[in-house]
């Protein structure tokens, strides 16, 4: 088994993270009345770094999780593994297509449905 670098501060949101999880487990188990999404949840973890790091990144949990990773047609690169209803997912997305959201959001303010009248 390889282990993973921890990166500083990580060892804590681990930690955190895991211990929330159970948390809600064994809420969820205690309380049944609370409801659940049928289909499951998915866990997203976006990457972070040049797009070769965030590509190796992606490589790297692909091998953890033992799945092939996926590109899509738009260039993100996922890599994802189910575990009962839960989906833990990996998500790359390239810094072209990042720049293009971004440049399409400028326009957002243009299309605000609200008036003064309304608000």
């Amino acid at each position: 088994m390889t282990t993973q670098p921890i990166v500083p501060g990580d060892l804590f949101a681990r930690t955190q993270t895991i211990a929330g999880l159970r948390a809600l487990a064994d809420f969820l188990e205690a309380n049944p009345a609370i409801p659940v999404y049928e289909y499951g949840w998915e866990v997203s973890v976006h990457t972070e770094g040049t797009d070769e790091q965030e590509t190796a990144e992606v490589e790297r949990i692909a091998a953890l999780l033992d799945v092939t990773p996926v590109r899509s047609p738009g260039g993100h690169y996922t890599a994802s593994r189910t575990f009962g209803r839960i989906t833990y997912r990996i998500v790359h997305i390239p810094a072209r297509r990042m720049a293009a959201h971004n440049a399409l959001m400028t326009y957002a303010p243009a299309f605000n449905t609200t008036t003064e009248e309304a608000a």
